[in-house]
């Protein structure tokens, strides 16, 4: 029987079959629970296969950051740490992308911005709108401070959000998010989910202009775990959501593999660790991460990109405080930590053993002697 609050864990580290199947040159099997919740799960069976080469960022690495609601956290972390975020919000400018970067959550609102700054292409009428449903205009200023901060840029984190937009009729055109009420026509306006062939054609035409007037830039895509607050579909927002972030996902993919050998362009899956790697990981709105989940996504992408990488101690305390959070680690194990009873604590830990829990196990057991290595070293 499982200690209260621990997961049912299935008995091998990987999935098997009793049949013998050609698996092609690449083969990565499904981690049962105890194998995902190792020290090194989430990097061997999440991570595995999107880390660049050698990690690039550095403090004067220049960071273009926006996209959905997420990216605002990226921003933050990475400011906070020194790195030089061209759209951290304390910077001076008027660009949207620095003003409304976070509020930008779908994929033509993302190409719209490099198709602007670039191009010079401005919609025909009133599509962007701030916080408070104030109209953002096409100020020439706004645009070419836009366009300095894309051309200065070394790397571009974009995130994206959502695939549900609101429209213009006549022209087409889609809104940043919703339509201010007092400007709401039913003639003029509609809604709709946007294909995954419209999502893939605006990411890669994003992508395209990045190359195409800044080719030394790398590129990031991530896709925000955040959920839809609302579906304006005539189903529940759950299954919503997961229509909008598939559609997302597939095509954030397709432009992955059509530019797979170009070295510029990458993915960082912090949509699947969050989704995928914690059992309870909101806050009681369901719309926002837990914090201590969140600080170790973001700690987790600086050891993959940063040079001045985290130490694997620093990744582990992290990881072990995202399972406290998200109640992986059940209270008796962490008074036992608190309490220095070291007796109490192995008792535990060998009962998992006996169940198949041996990885988890040895996780806690290693982040527990640092913790009570750095109490008795204070």
């Amino acid at each position: 029987m499982n200690t209260p609050g621990q997961p049912e864990l299935a008995s091998s580290p990987t999935a098997t079959t009793n049949f013998t199947w050609y698996r092609g040159d690449n083969t990565e099997f499904l981690p049962n629970v105890d194998a995902l919740y190792s020290a090194a799960g989430i990097q061997d069976y999440v991570v595995k296969g999107w880390n660049p080469q050698e990690p690039f960022i550095t403090p004067t690495t220049n960071i273009t950051a926006f996209g959905s609601c997420f990216a605002a956290h990226i921003s933050e972390w990475l400011s906070q740490r020194n790195y030089h975020v061209l759209t951290d919000k304390s910077r001076s400018g008027d660009a949207y992308v620095i003003r409304c970067g976070e509020g930008m959550v779908n994929s033509f609102t993302l190409a719209g911005q490099f198709e602007w700054a670039f191009e010079g292409r401005v919609p025909q009428g009133e599509f962007w709108h701030g916080y408070s449903a104030e109209a953002f205009g096409y100020d020439e200023t706004i645009r070419r401070q836009t366009q300095e901060i894309f051309l200065e840029t070394d790397l571009f984190i974009l995130t994206f959000g959502l695939s549900e937009i609101w429209y213009d009729k006549p022209s087409g055109e889609v809104f940043w998010r919703a339509i201010p009420s007092d400007k709401f026509d039913p003639e003029r306006h509609g809604f709709r989910v946007a294909s995954v062939a419209e999502n893939q054609e605006n990411i890669a035409k994003t992508y395209r202009l990045i190359r195409k007037h800044v080719p030394k830039a790398k590129v990031v895509f991530t896709l925000s775990p955040i959920p839809l607050i609302a579906t304006f579909r005539p189903m529940s927002c759950l299954t919503a959501n997961a229509v909008s972030k598939a559609s997302l996902r597939v095509a954030i993919d397709s432009v992955l593999q059509e530019n797979a050998s170009d070295g510029f362009l990458h993915y960082w899956p912090s949509y699947e660790i969050v989704t995928d790697c914690f059992v309870d990981k909101w806050t009681s709105d369901r719309r926002h991460v837990k914090r201590p989940i969140l600080d170790y996504v973001m700690t987790a992408f600086e050891a993959a990109w940063c040079q001045n990488r985290p130490s694997d101690k620093e990744l582990r305390a992290k990881l072990y405080e995202a399972r406290v959070a998200d109640g992986t680690i059940p209270r008796a194990v962490r008074n036992f930590i608190e309490a220095g009873n070291r007796d109490g604590l192995k008792r535990i830990l060998e009962s998992w053993r006996k169940i198949d829990q041996s990885a988890f196990a040895d996780f806690v057991d290693q982040c527990a002697s640092e913790i009570l290595e750095g109490k008795s070293a204070a």
